[in-house]
């Protein structure tokens, strides 16, 4: 396993009137993070705020393309993210233990904060169609050209790591300096991953390693 340091980019935030970090994607353009009463988007070129939903937001966010799915206590909700509407809903597997949600291959990858798993679930009914041990408490969750990373977030001490997505087994983790936590995570696609930060308000950017693409 390769272990190194997180090499922070950027910090947005905190923002007026979101004190939390729950989950966090990226639709291409925007980051949208929830913020327990608020799904939020800002530009992350700039960190300008320019979206606001009244939407339940409690732990983890994904997009797949086209709409926003957001876990909110113990159900996961489909949302138009141009009018903030709720166009179905689902059970999540946790029944309200859930964490981090990341879409890929069709399907939604929920995270199991204190069960230590990821679990893959039809969008449509719920219904959990594999899981994935891990070695660590799980927070946000994100797919990037077929890897599986995670967060981590136990005391003062939190990663992201890129776990085998057959065994669970742990193949690389970027550490956070102390008392920085990870909540949400997404990467963009490209060399960055945007990691909630909990109660601090803030996200954070933080940079993919080159070798693992």
């Amino acid at each position: 396993m390769k272990r190194s340091n997180a090499e922070i980019l950027k910090e947005y935030g905190p923002f007026p009137g979101a004190d939390q970090v729950h989950g966090v994607t990226f639709d291409g353009r925007t980051v949208w993070y929830g913020a327990g009463d608020t799904i939020n988007a800002f530009d992350p070129e700039n960190g300008t705020l320019v979206r606001s939903l009244d939407v339940a937001a409690h732990a983890g966010t994904a997009f797949d393309g086209k709409h926003l799915f957001q876990i909110a206590e113990d159900r996961i909700q489909k949302i138009d993210p141009e009018t903030g509407r709720v166009l179905a809903t689902i059970p999540a597997p946790g029944r309200g233990s859930d964490s981090g949600l990341a879409w890929a291959e069709g399907t939604l990858w929920v995270g199991q904060y204190r069960d230590r798993k990821i679990h893959q679930v039809d969008p449509e009914t719920g219904a959990i169609l594999r899981t994935i041990e891990s070695k660590r408490v799980v927070t946000g969750v994100t797919w990037v050209d077929g890897e599986l990373w995670h967060g981590t977030w136990e005391g003062d001490e939190s990663d992201i790591r890129r776990i085998d997505p057959e065994s669970g087994a742990v193949l690389e983790t970027l550490v956070m300096p102390p008392g920085t936590g990870v909540s949400g995570l997404e990467s963009d696609g490209g060399d960055r991953f945007f990691c909630g930060g909990g109660p601090s308000g803030v996200i954070r950017a933080v940079r993919r390693p080159k070798r693992a693409r």
